[in-house]
């Protein structure tokens, strides 16, 4: 037996040597997996990050635009409606002119009635402008 046991202890100790190589490989697959994993996690938990911070500033974005409609369409509205005002005054004024016009050209008619006199149209003139002017 002398001959037999040093192959087999030799054979046993090759095989216990590449088993407990296999075990120690095992182990370490499982240490690389877990950190596999946890480098997964993270990068999926920083890609969750960026796509909310992303969808944040795309709804500040969207905030900011609508504010920034809003303020050009009340300017807009606020221009449109000075440019209106504007035309109304315009309109009032030349109203005023014309019916001061009106009524001093017919205060000239009633007075010239009144004395029976007709006035000559320098005078006519004169007349109208010193009415408008008190008027």
């Amino acid at each position: 037996m002398k001959f037999v046991w040093p192959p087999l202890i030799g054979a046993i100790n090759d095989r216990q040597r590449k088993i407990a190589e296999g075990l120690n490989a095992a182990e370490k697959a499982k240490a690389d997996l877990a950190t596999a994993e946890q480098d997964v996690q993270q990068e999926l938990n920083l890609a969750k990050t960026k796509a909310a911070a992303l969808i944040e500033q795309a709804n500040k974005s969207a905030n900011q635009l609508v504010e920034d409609a809003k303020t050009q369409a009340q300017a807009e509205g606020e221009r449109i409606r000075q440019q209106a005002q504007a035309a109304i005054d315009q309109e009032i004024n030349q109203a005023r002119e014309s019916l001061r016009a009106q009524v001093a050209e017919l205060a000239v008619l009633g007075a010239e009635k009144i004395l029976q006199d007709t006035v000559d149209v320098q005078k006519h003139a004169s007349m109208l402008n010193q009415l408008a002017a008190k008027l």
